[in-house]
């Protein structure tokens, strides 16, 4: 790993905000697949005892961003197309489904506004090619149904594949052949969630989920 990568962190940081400045490196691609962490290393980097990053890394190893192995040490892994199309896939199907159902009678306008302006904001960053903002909105549409949707487990689940979903839609971006394209799949999707047929809206999130970039991007 390159050093000095990683900003300093005052000395009140704890856990999660360690982990925040990782899981943010690993997903933008800062920290690369392969990448070896260690504790020094990363204590020296972020100006903060190795207490609390001990603590972050086995955090992050339970999100599927890292890996430790016996006498190697902590690497970063990268996610293969293989695990987005049989893991990552058919379990977004059915969360996202499921969220769908349950919050189709939920939604209000105010909440219709909401999503109208992620999916303006998708068109902006598509037309400046800002790829990374492109991916995050992306992920904040899906989190903001899941989230209103009000089911704990339904959103505890999609706590933990978030940071892989992030990272498939980062790596995936770039190779997208029309930046544009997602946006218009989100308003598609928007319109069947406006539609009085919640069976239409969930075959709506299903289709969507299954247009991904024909060529993952190359790491």
């Amino acid at each position: 790993m390159a050093r000095n990568l990683l900003p300093a962190l005052p000395s009140t940081s704890r856990r999660h905000q360690v982990a925040d400045v990782l899981r943010a490196a690993i997903v933008d691609g800062t920290l690369r697949p392969g990448d070896k962490l260690t504790e020094r290393d990363l204590a020296a980097d972020l100006d903060i005892s190795r207490a609390p990053i001990r603590e972050a890394l086995r955090q992050l190893e339970q999100e599927g961003l890292v890996v430790s192995y016996p006498y190697r040490g902590t690497e970063v892994l990268g996610i293969s197309q293989q695990e987005v199309t049989e893991i990552l896939v058919p379990i977004r199907l059915t969360l996202e489904r499921f969220a769908v159902r349950t919050v189709h009678p939920l939604l209000t306008e105010d909440d219709f506004a909401h999503l109208t302006a992620l999916v303006d904001r998708m068109t902006q960053l598509a037309e400046a090619a800002d790829h990374a903002g492109l991916a995050d909105a992306d992920v904040e549409f899906h989190r903001f149904l899941i989230t209103r949707a009000g089911q704990p487990h339904c959103l505890q689940l999609w706590n933990v594949i978030e940071p892989r979903v992030m990272a498939q839609f980062r790596r995936d971006a770039p190779a997208h052949p029309s930046p544009k394209a997602v946006a218009d799949q989100h308003a598609r999707l928007l319109e069947a969630l406006r539609a009085d047929d919640v069976e239409a809206a969930c075959e709506a999130v299903a289709a969507h989920i299954h247009e991904m970039p024909a060529t993952p991007a190359k790491r």
